[in-house]
């Protein structure tokens, strides 16, 4: 029996070599006069928010920049973000980098429009006031957060992640220019791919699936697990590169209707406590996952791969990501903290065998 479920592609998909060149288009068409540009201090440097900024200047679109955020995104950050943007006074939103851009961005539209802290607006529906037209472009094939909804941001006094969603944050276009993506360090390509490789796993299987978001899973994983271990190889092959930027955000767009599972619970509060980057905590956690979730769902798992988590493993490998907990800096006698923190986690609510304090305890001890 096929499950309900209730899909809008609202965001506008511009994707190719160079399609960042339609930046400037997309602001005329949508009338835009003074933008805010967000973009983390690397893409900055790298010279992309420049060409932005000229792109949108070329069609008499102003600009006023904010680089002032690390990347986990916190809510004290945002506040920063937002206050600049209520002086400069301005009437949309450019994102520009990797998922931490993206985030800080939909956090800024949020608290820009309500007001209030960012605590307000966790969980889904809760923005105020008019929010602001915006333009996402990932730098990175990771996150997909230019496909979702929803921005997850750090509580800057319990780092606990928040998931503020709002079906008005969506982006109204989202540029995908694989040629962006070229520059990135192997690290970054590895650990971003690596995340978006797991919200095709989980997207896939959890209790929310729907055969949309099925399409946009096996779609997602095709390209991405095909093509990881290239663009690590060759980072200048653009073919390899647009199959996984086209891929993480295919994976986002299944996030979108499916959310993720027990991978994602298990990593925040690693992220939270350690400061691990979220990619490598997904890499450390995922397989793992797989593994105790077969128990539930082993043949959707083969669908995607017959020895599902040799491969994971086999890929972690490939972008020399750590495999245990231990290389996090993580002690045993953390992991009952750890778990109870996990069993908070929403994106545990999803998974598809029963989630809890025990059984995020059994899976760290896995990973140890």
């Amino acid at each position: 029996m096929l499950s309900s479920f209730d899909f809008h592609l609202g965001t506008r998909i511009v994707f190719g070599d160079g399609a960042l060149r339609e930046l400037g288009n997309l602001a005329a068409e949508m009338r835009w006069r003074h933008a805010l540009l967000v973009a983390d201090p690397g893409i900055a440097a790298a010279g992309y928010v420049d060409e932005a900024a000229d792109l949108l200047r070329e069609v008499g679109v102003s600009g006023t920049r904010f680089h002032d955020f690390d990347a986990n995104p916190d809510s004290r950050m945002v506040d920063a973000g937002s206050r600049v943007a209520s002086a400069a006074g301005i009437d949309s939103i450019v994102a520009l980098g990797g998922g931490s851009s993206l985030d800080c961005a939909k956090g800024i539209n949020l608290v820009l429009a309500g007001g209030g802290p960012m605590r307000d607006y966790r969980g889904y529906g809760k923005a105020r006031g008019i929010l602001l037209p915006s333009i996402g472009i990932p730098t990175t094939s990771g996150t997909g957060s230019e496909a979702q909804s929803y921005a997850i941001i750090s509580d800057a006094e319990t780092h606990a992640k928040m998931a503020c969603g709002d079906p008005g944050i969506a982006f109204r276009a989202a540029i995908l220019d694989p040629t962006l993506t070229v520059s990135q360090p192997r690290a970054v390509t590895a650990v971003a791919g690596y995340d978006a490789l797991s919200h095709a796993v989980e997207s896939y299987v959890t209790l929310k699936r729907t055969p949309i978001s099925d399409l946009f899973a096996r779609e997602a994983w095709r390209l991405l697990s095909s093509h990881y271990e290239r663009v690590l190889e060759a980072p200048a092959d653009l073919p390899a590169r647009g199959a996984m930027l086209l891929g993480a955000h295919y994976a986002g767009v299944a996030i979108e209707q499916s959310m993720l599972g027990a991978t994602h619970a298990c990593a925040n509060p690693l992220t939270a406590r350690y400061g691990t980057t979220h990619g490598i905590a997904i890499g450390v956690m995922l397989p793992h996952v797989v593994r105790w979730n077969a128990e539930a769902v082993a043949k959707r798992y083969r669908d995607l791969h017959p020895e599902l988590p040799v491969f994971l493993e086999q890929l972690a490998r490939a972008g020399a990501l750590p495999a245990a907990l231990r290389e996090l800096g993580a002690a045993m006698g953390d992991l009952p903290a750890l778990a109870a923190d996990a069993a908070a986690q929403w994106t545990g609510t999803f998974n598809p065998r029963p989630f809890s304090e025990a059984a995020a305890l059994e899976l760290y001890e896995r990973a140890y």
